[in-house]
């Protein structure tokens, strides 16, 4: 399984970006995307499955981050919307298997992360 993720750069306090993550090969159940703000541990920011309709989000995003994903295309985007300046972080996108959705340790390929910086 490999991972693509795009779509990081820079924006201003109250803007939008769009990450997209594009996966190749099969037999992971979902995906998520954790993030990495400089001097901080990673964090889990979405997830969402392949099947059904079940995302989750952090408190800190929710309502704010939209996860989807596009089966035919082995794609999931992040729409991040009213971006704040500690959303200023690298960005990952990983392939999840089963249990907590919220531990990285559940998911076993990572993306290379992309960077978004907010200003404000």
């Amino acid at each position: 399984v490999q991972l693509q993720a795009s779509g990081g750069g820079l924006v201003q306090a109250g803007g939008s970006l769009r990450l997209s993550c594009a996966a190749s090969g099969r037999g992971f159940s979902g995906m998520g995307w954790f993030r990495q703000a400089p001097g901080k541990e990673r964090e889990f920011v979405a997830h969402i499955r392949w099947s059904g309709a079940t995302s989750y989000y952090a408190d800190s995003v929710q309502g704010r981050f939209t996860i989807s994903r596009d089966n035919a295309k082995n794609t999931v985007d992040l729409q991040m919307n009213s971006l704040k300046p500690e959303d200023t972080a690298v960005y990952y996108c990983a392939a999840y298997w089963s249990g907590r959705y919220y531990n990285s340790e559940n998911y076993k390929y990572w993306g290379q992360g992309t960077l978004v910086t907010v200003s404000s």
